[in-house]
């Protein structure tokens, strides 16, 4: 019996050990409520593992605690290499991104190197057992194996303690009971339930699947605002949607009022456009000394003051978010780089529909995260990028992104007719080093005189070949007399995340922190002719789209996207990754269920809802291909 308990008390401290240490590793701070629930998880956890390592013999018990203890370790390091590399815990959907992981392996292995401390730590419980595998003894004498009787009743009732206490935390939102019933967010998951249970759910929703539901919210319509002068209508259509829709899609689609047209409605009709996601592109990037296009850019025509670019699963995440304004989720983004959704809303058949000739660019590989499959899905037929027709250098790492305007402009500068170009750019993605960075080590005697590290001059240097490529685009367009008739859209597809927080700051204007302001960024639209305009309203990547369509006077339905139009009198909303918020408000933390900002707990309470209504309409529209469904009514 004393052989069972010890081995029992061993179980609990190295698995105590794993869960403390890797919070102290990752996290600032640690709830109350997460402490209780993980070692409550623990103690049946342990009961599982004590009663599966006594069965048999000493050499067939020891080998499965080994493995049971490797699993777990590996568990533990997998998800630090992750998050110091990816910004980003892992999710068991995410394997179906494992060609993004192979494919920047030469990153991977810097950030295992790096961060080879946390991995050994993580590894620790069981270099432990196999140091002092002569003093653990596995060899349990028939007679003591009646006390393992005992478990079978001691992990049911330590199952229903774990379900007992998360059930007693229904009193706020996103508290661990929302995220083991309600939720589905790996990285508060893991932050607020654990790692071990975090897997755990993991795996059951994954085999079982999970849906979130869209919930009663009370949705604010500001289309008569009293300070107004003028009335505008609704970017509201007549539209005939199938009885076979996900009823998700259409209970949100009756709730929410949509956004009104405004002043702005329509001031870029007919004109040209060219759209721009740019990789790792960040206000920290913008100096008028070194980039002074940028600079131009971003402080002319409208200026978003408030704008943030919320990271989710690098490049795709972001992509996502500015082609669809809809937010992403794992499962979401599976589905649709296999282009066979519907998107009839699409940023290139929405132009395809105005009589648009369209283009689509990316200076990488077409085939990786099957690009040339979802940009066709959303209206470009003509896409171009290595190995795909673009007659760029590709044999180096990253491309450049003006040798991807020199050879591009010629398609669609002389056009009949208007054109829209998309550009998915690469020349600012990690490494950010001047050894194993083509564009960095390119453009290196630019930034060797700043008093910077190596990490945040290599960067500057990368964002030194966009700021040219745009420069090169825009005397083109003067050149063909086509610049007063064309509009350039820019937002970035994430911040660069392989910058530590210190390392931004460095280049940054303002102190960020790891949570909010490290989103911050800023959206480029403009034109040779637009006045500066300044917008003080918070917005973010989703919202991009249908200010887009708003500006050039494409007639669309606010109900069908997540975002809203930044330049309506809607209510602003950055929704993070993990679930924290900013409106014209203030700022909610999710991890600490704090808000500082106006308003009291049933205005937190109604912003938590409509997130959740937003995450949940955006991934039933891809998982349930629900456009397919909708119609527009002919008039």
């Amino acid at each position: 019996m004393k052989k069972i308990i010890k081995l029992n008390l061993i179980n609990i401290c190295l698995l105590s050990f794993l869960e403390l240490i890797f919070g102290i590793l990752m996290f600032d701070t640690f709830i109350r409520d997460t402490i209780i629930s993980v070692f409550i998880h623990i103690l049946f956890s342990s009961f599982i593992i004590t009663l599966l390592t006594t069965l048999f013999n000493r050499k067939i018990n020891k080998i499965i605690n080994y493995i049971i203890y490797a699993f777990i370790c590996i568990i533990f390091a997998f998800q630090f290499v992750m998050k110091n590399s990816m910004d980003s815990f892992m999710s068991l959907s995410m394997f179906s991104f494992a060609d993004q992981a192979v494919d920047f392996l030469g990153a991977a292995f810097k950030i295992i190197f790096s961060n080879l401390y946390g991995i050994i730590i993580c590894f620790l419980p069981l270099i432990f057992l196999i140091v002092f595998r002569k003093r653990i003894d596995f060899d349990i004498e028939r007679k003591d194996k009646l006390y393992l009787l005992c478990y079978i009743v001691l992990i049911p009732l330590g199952i229903l303690g774990y379900r007992l206490y998360i059930n007693t935390k229904k009193d706020t939102t996103l508290s661990i009971y929302d995220l083991y019933y309600n939720i589905n967010n790996n990285d508060l998951n893991i932050q607020k339930l654990g790692v071990i249970s975090s897997f755990e759910l993991d795996l059951y929703r994954t085999i079982f699947g999970f849906e979130d539901k869209v919930i009663n919210v009370n949705f604010e319509d500001n289309s008569n605002k009293e300070d107004e002068i003028f009335l505008y209508d609704k970017n509201i259509l007549d539209l005939d949607i199938d009885n076979n829709i996900d009823s998700n899609i259409k209970l949100y689609i009756e709730n929410y009022p949509g956004t009104s047209k405004n002043k702005y409605t329509g001031i870029f009709k007919d004109k040209n456009l060219v759209f721009v996601v740019a990789e790792s592109f960040s206000t920290i990037g913008v100096r008028e000394d070194l980039t002074p296009t940028l600079y131009k850019l971003t402080n002319n025509g409208f200026v978003f003051n408030n704008y943030y670019v919320p990271y989710f699963l690098s490049t795709i995440g972001g992509e996502f978010q500015a082609d669809t304004a809809l937010y992403p989720s794992i499962n979401s983004l599976s589905i649709w780089r296999s282009g066979n959704n519907s998107f009839p809303y699409g940023l290139g058949n929405s132009f395809n529909n105005i009589n648009y000739n369209t283009y689509a660019y990316h200076n990488h590989s077409g085939y990786f995260q099957d690009r040339y499959k979802y940009l066709k899905a959303i209206g470009f037929n003509n896409f171009k990028a290595c190995a795909m027709g673009l007659d760029i250098n590709c044999d180096v790492w990253p491309e450049s992104d003006i040798e991807m305007i020199e050879k591009t402009y010629t398609d669609y500068i002389d056009s009949d007719k208007p054109f829209m170009a998309y550009y998915m750019t690469v020349s600012g993605h990690m490494e950010y080093n001047f050894f194993g960075n083509y564009i960095a080590s390119k453009n290196k005697l630019l930034v060797d005189n700043l008093n910077l590290s190596t990490s945040a001059s290599a960067y500057l240097a990368t964002q030194i070949e966009l700021d040219r490529a745009l420069e090169l685009l825009i005397n083109k367009l003067e050149e063909a007399n086509k610049l007063d008739d064309t509009v350039i859209i820019l937002t970035a597809d994430h911040y660069p995340y392989a910058l530590s927080l210190e390392e931004m700051n460095e280049l940054s204007t303002f102190k960020r922190d790891n949570l909010f302001e490290i989103n911050h960024n800023s959206l480029i639209i403009w034109n040779n002719k637009l006045n500066r305009v300044e917008i003080d309203k918070v917005g973010m990547s989703i919202d991009v789209l249908p200010t887009v369509y708003n500006l050039f006077g494409i007639e669309y339905d606010s109900r069908l996207f997540a975002g809203t139009d930044l330049l309506s009198n809607s209510d602003g909303l950055v929704i993070l990754s993990n679930r924290s918020w900013i409106t014209d408000k203030g700022k909610y933390n999710s991890i600490t269920n704090e808000y500082i900002g106006i308003g009291d707990v049933d205005y937190v309470n109604n912003i938590n809802k409509t997130i959740q209504n937003k995450i949940s309409f955006s991934r039933s529209m891809i998982t349930n291909n629900g456009y397919k469904y909708i119609k527009i009514k002919e008039k």
